[in-house]
């Protein structure tokens, strides 16, 4: 989720103004967005990759280091999120062969990797001991690992959720953030910062159309208010009581004491909010913190980082990746390995700190990261709750009841990025008050139900 981000997509991570994605694709080494560019030169390859800041970032670095290094050209296409899955799902599931390695996530690999779409490389990672695939974070490996065991993708970044906060403002109100905060204690706290500070809001949450917008979050309020998509076998479960429960509450929380305009706010317009101090709190992608504490912040150094908030579960952050996807009818497979080596290596984050500061590392897939004494020292308000968080997420387990398949912010099928945008249009309609949370969750479980008997009758 996205972008996640960092400006974010649809799962959470893109900028999404396509002037920009034009500009980025054309402006990249080489002929960006030429996909056809470089498919019979054996010394280039063409990358699909989604618009997020850090991504922008690799793209700067790639020929004075990568192709520098090795001699191999890369010609980027970089796309707002949307975009980036659209032409993915055309050119992957065609095995075109029109881009060798693609940006994708946890939710995508799995499937991709199942339709056979996808070059394993757990065997290549395993066999080159400088990439070493122990260091990768265990719940971010098992996440881009496929039914079959193998692993097909190998991650960029790495990230749960977790609520950050004021802590000078807390101070100031005599306030204090509970080591392990529920839902209902947040929404409190909420209501004593809401105008705490003339246009401050108590908190910031997503409200914007999109299954990684608004659907991300507020399904893992629903996970640990005891609610679910579907039950094991496969009854739609959108308009139960625990559902409902939690998706009132959500609403009447952003409605009451969260930002203006909430049902257009993404990602990026929370962290907009929450870097221009305008907000109190802020419940989001723990990527979101490098950029909180980055020199151009206004809350450097203000920030306090507490666990994703919990009902009945004992942890309810989400875990996402963006990592990189081998096309299996790629004609330029070791050269395309050769740039996610080095895309996803700890040599690529030891350039990006040293080169751009270390809040900019892509943080959140290797162990040893959190391990390194200059990140520490620089990212060390917000890292140790990063790690904490992504170890603690269980996609397999996220609520009090067995499910159908894995996922915490979504649900592991196919069909789940067109529901979950669908129901996300009912949601939002209700932030902005234009119906109920029963009325939207009605119209949302008509939906829900016409895939789960799908997989019923299967």
């Amino acid at each position: 989720m996205r972008a996640r981000f960092t400006g974010r997509g649809r799962t959470g991570r893109t900028i999404g103004l396509t002037s920009v994605a034009l500009a980025l694709t054309l402006s990249v080494a080489g002929c960006a967005g030429a996909g056809n560019v470089g498919k019979g030169d054996p010394h280039t390859i063409n990358v699909l990759m989604v618009n997020n800041p850090q991504m922008v970032d690799l793209q700067r670095l790639t020929a004075e280091h990568f192709t520098k290094e090795t001699g191999i050209k890369v010609n980027y296409t970089v796309l707002p999120e949307d975009d980036l899955r659209d032409k993915m799902s055309q050119d992957f599931s065609s095995q075109a062969g029109q881009y060798d390695v693609a940006s994708l996530s946890n939710y995508e690999t799995p499937i991709y990797a199942r339709n056979g779409w996808l070059a394993p490389l757990g065997d290549r990672a395993e066999k080159d001991p400088k990439f070493d695939q122990s260091d990768i974070l265990k719940p971010v490996r098992s996440s881009l690992t496929a039914a079959d065991g193998k692993v097909y993708a190998e991650p960029f970044y790495g990230e749960s959720s977790f609520l950050m906060y004021r802590k000078d403002l807390f101070k100031a109100a005599g306030l204090t953030m509970p080591a392990k905060p529920t839902w209902h204690q947040v929404a409190a706290l909420a209501a004593k910062l809401d105008g705490y500070r003339k246009g401050m809001k108590g908190i910031c949450l997503r409200g914007q159309v999109g299954w990684g917008q608004v659907v991300a979050p507020l399904t893992t309020v629903v996970n640990t208010f005891g609610g679910t998509w579907f039950s094991k076998d496969w009854q739609a479960k959108v308009d139960s009581p625990e559902f409902t429960k939690a998706t009132q509450f959500y609403v009447d929380l952003v409605r009451k004491h969260g930002e203006a305009g909430a049902a257009q706010a993404g990602y990026t317009e929370c962290l907009n909010d929450m870097q221009q101090g305008k907000v109190a709190m802020w419940y989001d992608a723990t990527a979101g913190a490098g950029s909180l504490e980055s020199s151009d912040s206004k809350v450097a150094g203000k920030v306090g980082y507490a666990p994703a908030p919990v009902e009945k579960t004992t942890s309810s952050g989400w875990l996402y990746t963006w990592a990189w996807g081998l096309q299996k009818a790629s004609t330029h497979q070791d050269a395309a390995w050769k740039f996610i080596r080095w895309a996803s290596s700890q040599k690529y984050e030891q350039l990006v700190g040293r080169t751009l500061g270390w809040s900019k590392v892509p943080a959140g897939k290797r162990a040893s990261l959190y391990r390194n004494p200059q990140y520490l020292k620089n990212s060390g308000a917000f890292a140790p709750a990063t790690q904490q968080a992504i170890s603690s997420a269980r996609p397999n387990d996220p609520g009090v009841q067995p499910r159908p398949a894995p996922g915490i912010q979504f649900v592991g099928i196919p069909e789940f990025a067109d529901l979950g945008t669908k129901v996300s249009n009912e949601v939002s309609s209700a932030i902005a008050g234009k119906q109920s949370v029963p009325e939207a969750l009605t119209k949302s479980q008509r939906l829900a139900k016409e895939v789960s008997d799908a997989h019923a009758n299967n």
